[in-house]
């Protein structure tokens, strides 16, 4: 687009590209700031950074017509949004449940069942509490219900 830019550019579009963005190329290629001093040159300083990997957000308009009182033109994207609802779902146990009831039964017993006789480290309390971890874990998969979350459900 322009075949001139300053050093400290390239760092910006290294921490930029670091973030997976990249800048776009204009759909208008002009200056973006425009100096007051008649010495001095216009520049472009075009420093919206969108997602690499988004189609529908490679290109962005400059607005000279907007300027007014300032010091450089406005940058606009028109960014699509879908009205689309995107389902979720989750694992739950419901409340007062004979689920909920197994499994806090069941998460008693497995603390019953830990051995906490002799924990001489650190490496042995991090295999107690893994085991732990791994038994509740497993209690709650054999008694909670994947349900789907809809932008009908109840919060």
């Amino acid at each position: 687009m322009f075949s001139h830019h300053s050093s400290i550019s390239d760092d910006l579009l290294i921490i930029v590209n670091s973030f997976n963005l990249e800048l776009p190329f204009t759909t208008d290629p002009i200056p973006t700031r425009y100096s007051n001093n008649v010495n001095d040159s216009n520049l472009v300083i075009d420093l919206m950074f969108l997602h690499s990997e988004s189609s529908e957000l490679k290109n962005h308009s400059i607005h000279l017509d907007w300027q007014l009182t300032l010091d450089y033109a406005p940058l606009t994207i028109t960014i699509p949004i879908v009205k689309d609802n995107v389902n979720t779902t989750k694992c739950l146990i419901t409340k007062d449940s004979k689920e909920e009831v197994s499994f806090v039964k069941k998460v008693i017993a497995s603390v019953g069942n830990l051995n906490m006789s002799s924990l001489p480290d650190i490496a042995s309390l991090d295999s107690v509490v893994n085991e732990f971890a791994s038994a509740v874990n497993n209690i709650w998969e054999k008694n909670s219900k994947i349900i789907n979350v809809t932008k009908y459900s109840k919060s």
